[in-house]
């Protein structure tokens, strides 16, 4: 039964149990487990004793195995030495200065995604959860390649949204920790988008070199070119291009993906909240000009995303491994024992959080959200591993955001309630229908 949740919905594992009590250890058929709600016991594993846990052997079996064929490592399958390098090397790439810089892109895609919106009629249905997988995209397309994939866009969406529907399946023989050679059904039906992401990194990494070595001034200022540019700042190393591609696949899947998934939602939740959207529209239309402020003018908007992100959590489920014996307050850690955070348990955690099934965003306003214990909230994770991208997903979210409240108002499609499930990401298992009315 266990294998079974595991591979159909991890999400519906959890019992009573783990939403009443901080930390529920003992043993089970895959062996010592350790799941882990208690803010202070989280801080540990991340933070305070972080060396003694790494990510578990399953979860690098599953992320690895979507990465592109013939690519190095990146930076969410990397461990170790080979981690840290990757990281210093990236870190760079995201600071606010340069985030900032793409929040006009961010701007101008999402008015396009919503001016196509209002060419329908009045009322009409959007499939908010591919729209807005398709707007992430068309920046992602613009602030990675410079748009270099509008030539074959459709394609492009096509082949990922397979590749991350396949890898976000556990399969029965990862947790069994079958031999290798042994075939998994949805990494065989994968295989021809991995070689299509494979062979596109390959044409798009060569076509920029070529660039940059024949009009170094003239080259585009993306995220692509800076991949290629960047240098380990102690060692001066760079990326070798299988590790670029590598790169290029995290930044779409925990980039692109999470972000997509985590806007559908609070989409969803705000089709409800008539006053909330309405709270969210009255900021974007008192603004500031340049886009790059609207994270910090906007508090609002940006509670509304992060009491989305706390019901849905993009990603729902990390772990770790204990390398040697510890304790987790009175609990006692054996070595080899696999910790599990699991921000959808977390974030629903009834010693936690008051109604915590109830989408009240003002936990997350100003003088509320600083009473909020920051290991009781993790939708970019914590620690040396906290997301190198947590300022761009906020910063585009929020573009996104006041965009589309700006033109529109959402309701509802009566009898219409998404189930969620984890993959990769927190994701419908269907779709999620809303009205859209001009405003």
């Amino acid at each position: 039964m266990q294998l079974w949740h595991l591979a159909r919905n991890p999400i519906e594992s959890w019992a009573n149990v783990h939403y009443e009590e901080l930390i529920v250890a003992g043993p089970s058929m895959l062996g010592h487990f350790v799941v882990v709600s208690d803010p202070a016991a989280i801080r540990r594993v991340f933070v305070e004793n972080s060396a003694n846990y790494e990510k578990d052997p399953l979860q690098m079996r599953v992320l690895r195995s979507g990465a592109p064929e013939g690519s190095g490592e990146g930076l969410l399958s990397a461990s170790g030495d080979a981690w840290k390098r990757t990281r210093r090397t990236l870190s760079p790439l995201f600071t606010p200065r340069r985030v900032g810089a793409f929040a006009q892109i961010m701007k101008i895609k999402s008015e396009a995604r919503v001016e196509a919106w209002l060419k329908r009629r009045p009322g009409a249905i959007v499939e908010v959860d591919r729209e807005m997988i398709r707007v992430t995209l068309d920046i992602l397309s613009s602030t990675l390649f410079s748009d270099a994939l509008d030539d074959d866009r459709p394609g492009f969406e096509r082949e990922m949204m397979k590749l991350l529907d396949s890898i976000g399946r556990i399969d029965p023989l990862d947790v069994l920790n079958a031999p290798a050679w042994l075939p998994r059904l949805n990494r065989t039906r994968a295989k021809a988008s991995r070689q299509w992401f494979a062979a596109t990194s390959d044409r798009l990494i060569a076509q920029r070199t070529a660039e940059m070595a024949r009009a170094p001034d003239r080259t585009p200022d993306d995220l692509l070119t800076a991949l290629l540019r960047a240098s380990d700042p102690e060692t001066g190393v760079g990326l070798t291009q299988g590790e670029v591609a590598a790169n290029l696949f995290t930044f779409i899947a925990a980039g692109h993906e999470t972000t997509a998934r985590a806007l559908g939602w609070t989409l969803h939740l705000l089709s409800h909240a008539p006053e909330w959207q309405a709270r969210v529209r009255d900021e974007a239309l008192n603004a500031p000009d340049d886009p790059a402020d609207w994270l910090d003018a906007m508090p609002a908007t940006r509670a509304v995303f992060d009491e989305a992100m706390r019901l849905f959590p993009p990603v729902a489920h990390m772990s770790r491994m204990a390398l040697e014996p510890d304790r987790l307050g009175d609990v006692a850690v054996p070595a080899k024992s696999v910790i599990i955070v699991a921000p959808w348990l977390l974030h629903r955690h009834k010693r936690l959080w008051k109604q915590p099934g109830a989408f009240m965003p003002e936990r997350f306003m100003p003088g509320a959200r600083e009473t909020i214990d920051r290991f009781a909230y993790l939708p970019f994770g914590a620690g040396p591993r906290v997301c190198i991208g947590a300022t761009f997903a906020m910063q585009e979210a929020v573009v996104a955001l006041a965009c589309i409240f700006r033109r529109v108002r959402l309701s509802p499609v009566r009898g219409v309630e998404p189930r969620p499930v984890l993959r990769i990401t927190l994701r419908p298992e269907d779709r999620i229908p809303v009205h859209i009315h001009p405003v």
